[in-house]
């Protein structure tokens, strides 16, 4: 059968994690392309040598989130499953996916049942998403959502491209969130399904826990300034703000928000009345 769903990976300086994640992903037998964000190992040589089926994009530079957008243009696929690589798919899961879009025209992204490995454990944000306060819609195979995790979702590449990606303004990381609430806005949804199944075994090679801090609180902010109203930004900042006096990590994060001002000012742009409800629903 032709393949109708290709993963598409963003990597750098892992070459380790990602040889596994490729050798695991291989059982697949479906299309893979491997993003690699400027890596100062020997990932892309390393990728081109042992996996010849897999495609490499070389960007030569570090784009964040931004490098999947890439992969999936690249696509030719209907359907695009994202993995880190230090995560992959079940053997039955890109299938599962395939049939659910295929069933619910509306559906524009499935955000999959996670489990941490080497411990096999569940993820606990899927018991949030399985609790999602939105619901499940009758035309929908599970609740809805306005988050996911990445490493575990599988898109309709349409819907992807027409809502223009993952925002370059956030990097990375957090990206989902803006990204879930601009599918919303153009009609799409994102559901929560726990048949889909992905794995993920968190790198050793991670940032300090102060810097992912920093960057996710700044991130928060930059995606309420991007979509929601003036009186979210303003309670947000503020309370960021109140937060900085004695965090210097929140601080860190108010600062480096500033500085990307002008380019929210660019981008910014107000949610549906309805997607708005949603997301200060959930929180």
């Amino acid at each position: 059968m032709v393949p109708q769903t290709t993963v598409v990976i963003a990597t750098r300086d892992r070459a380790d994690d990602l040889t596994r994640t490729l050798e695991r992903l291989g059982e697949l037998d479906v299309p893979v392309i491997v993003v690699d964000n400027g890596s100062s190992d020997d990932t892309v040589a390393r990728v081109r040598r042992e996996f010849g089926h897999v495609e490499v994009l070389a960007l030569g530079r570090n784009e964040g989130a931004v490098a999947r957008n890439h992969g999936v243009r690249r696509a030719a696929t209907p359907y695009v499953a994202f993995s880190d690589d230090d995560s992959w798919w079940a053997p039955d899961a890109l299938r599962c996916g395939e049939e659910l879009f295929a069933r619910h025209p509306r559906l524009g992204l499935v955000a999959a049942r996670t489990i941490v490995e080497p411990d096999g454990r569940l993820d606990p944000v899927c018991v949030e998403m399985a609790r999602s306060a939105l619901g499940r819609d009758d035309d929908l195979p599970g609740p809805s959502v306005l988050g996911f995790v990445c490493c575990a979702a599988i898109v309709r590449r349409s819907a992807f491209l027409g809502v223009g990606g993952f925002h370059p303004v956030l990097f990375w990381p957090g990206e989902e969130r803006l990204f879930s609430w601009d599918l919303a806005a153009t009609g799409w949804a994102c559901c929560y399904v726990d048949e889909v199944v992905a794995h993920h075994q968190p790198s050793a090679f991670r940032p300090p826990p102060a810097w992912r801090r920093r960057v996710e609180l700044r991130n928060d902010l930059l995606t309420t300034w991007l979509r929601r109203p003036l009186g979210v930004v303003l309670g947000q900042t503020f309370a960021l703000a109140r937060r900085a006096v004695g965090d210097r990590d929140a601080g860190a994060a108010l600062v480096a928000a500033l500085r990307r001002l002008p380019a929210v000012l660019r981008h910014r742009r107000l949610l549906p009345v309805e997607v708005e409800r949603r997301v200060a629903l959930v929180g």
